[in-house]
């Protein structure tokens, strides 16, 4: 199934896959250091060797990690890109250490440069960063966004733009979050519209680069351009966007993570799972 959910690092990278198994995931989504923080403590060999134990013990694998909400890799503010172009070099570093696969990441803001060159900013750091080290495989994932304020990366052909512009195209991806393209105006209830917004992705940047799905409902409405994660089936979207990708056979084998907020019990995570499961046709 892939199925899981983005699980705490506190006390050491390992607790996130025990929690995962608590909380009945396949797979799940980490932060390889504190998402608020820039400075990023090291990790320590044991530390890394028992995580590749846990994943071991447990069959719950690591599909990707998310990067800090701190960086801004479109940042007009020369402080704050070279803050974050250092940033994203260690999250890569730490993904290649953890042999964690795929490093999601929001795309950033202009903050009124204009999209243009905010794309043309992000795309030459990539390029820089994987020039600076070739032996580094993680793959990077363009999260598609709900297109709050400045942000990009809430039409598929933005993600498109920065892909086209990346030398070394084998590094990009893409993460398809369902409260993300809902808010932005991508409609996925029917599925008829589901099946119409999915060629629409598959003509612009092909089913190829999706590696991760978001599986998050909507606070907000359809094109609402604000983003609010909600439970499964309670939120704006309902439960229909989720049947439709549950049983897209073309889908199957993408790690589909939660992002829905859950107390240390985890009991929302593993009813949110069991919704999800439920919906598959037998």
């Amino acid at each position: 199934m892939h199925l899981g959910a983005h699980m705490s690092i506190a006390g050491g990278v390992y607790n996130a896959v025990l929690d995962g198994q608590r909380a009945t995931c396949d797979t799940i989504q980490i932060f390889t250091k504190s998402s608020n923080q820039w400075r990023a403590k090291p990790l320590s060999d044991d530390e890394v060797e028992r995580f590749f134990t846990e994943q071991k013990n447990t069959g719950v694998t690591v599909a990707c990690a998310h990067d800090s909400y701190l960086i801004n890799l479109a940042s007009p503010d020369n402080d704050m890109y070279q803050k974050s172009f250092e940033a994203f070099g260690i999250e890569l570093e730490r993904c290649h250490t953890l042999n964690v696969p795929h490093l999601v990441m929001h795309p950033g803001s202009h903050m009124g440069e204009g999209e243009e060159a905010g794309l043309k900013k992000i795309a030459g750091a990539f390029n820089r960063l994987f020039e600076k080290d070739p032996g580094n495989k993680t793959i990077v994932c363009l999260e598609t966004t709900a297109g709050q304020g400045t942000n990009l990366g809430y039409r598929f052909e933005q993600l498109a733009q920065i892909i086209d512009m990346v030398e070394d195209k084998s590094r990009m991806g893409v993460c398809l979050d369902t409260c993300h393209i809902f808010a932005a105006g991508y409609p996925i209830q029917d599925e008829k519209d589901y099946r119409a917004t999915m060629k629409q992705f598959d003509s612009i940047l092909g089913l190829d680069r999706l590696k991760v799905m978001h599986f998050n409902d909507s606070k907000k409405g359809f094109g609402s351009r604000v983003d609010r994660h909600d439970h499964i089936g309670k939120g704006e979207l309902g439960l229909e966007p989720f049947r439709h990708i549950m049983n897209d056979k073309r889908l199957a084998k993408i790690p589909k993570i939660l992002e829905t907020p859950k107390g240390d019990e985890l009991l929302e995570d593993i009813e949110n799972l069991k919704i999800l499961r439920s919906l598959v046709k037998k």
